[in-house]
């Protein structure tokens, strides 16, 4: 699916995660095995500190993009989205934080996925540079997120 359809559809209803830790604005692409997401740096972040997003901040847009796309996929199978947790965090490699303004593109590309757990390489550029890698493992809850609210 092309940025033109999928951005549309509200990030709020595919991620478990409220305000003031929202950390994906929306997606911009999605397939059975790569999805895109979009964020602007602002400052009144959670992660935000020294005019920088920190990297907290980046590895909780890595898997909230991980929890974006399976939330995609409930909906597209008309079930709950449900809560996921990261299992493991291997090879991170940050080379750059973004700064307030600037907008990042997180891709995830599923390696495996093995009963509840997905293993996914994880690329976040900011215009074409290349500023964190890593893999991510993702823990899926049979719990709907929507429980207990």
């Amino acid at each position: 699916m092309n940025e033109n359809g999928i951005s549309k559809v509200n990030v709020l209803e595919l991620i478990p995660q409220r305000a003031p830790f929202i950390m994906i604005d929306c997606l911009v692409h999605f397939d059975s095995v790569a999805t895109t997401s979009k964020f602007a740096v602002h400052s009144d972040n959670l992660f935000f500190k020294e005019d920088r997003l920190l990297a907290s901040g980046l590895i909780e847009n890595i898997a909230q993009t991980c929890a974006a796309r399976i939330g995609y996929i409930n909906r597209m199978s008309n079930e709950a989205v449900k809560l996921g947790f990261i299992g493991a965090i291997r090879n991170l490699k940050i080379n750059k934080t973004p700064k307030v303004g600037e907008t990042i593109y997180t891709t995830i590309i599923v390696k495996e996925e093995v009963f509840q757990m997905t293993l996914v390489d994880a690329v976040v550029k900011l215009n074409d540079e290349v500023i964190v890698e890593a893999e991510m493992k993702i823990a899926l809850s049979d719990k709907d997120s929507k429980e207990d609210k």
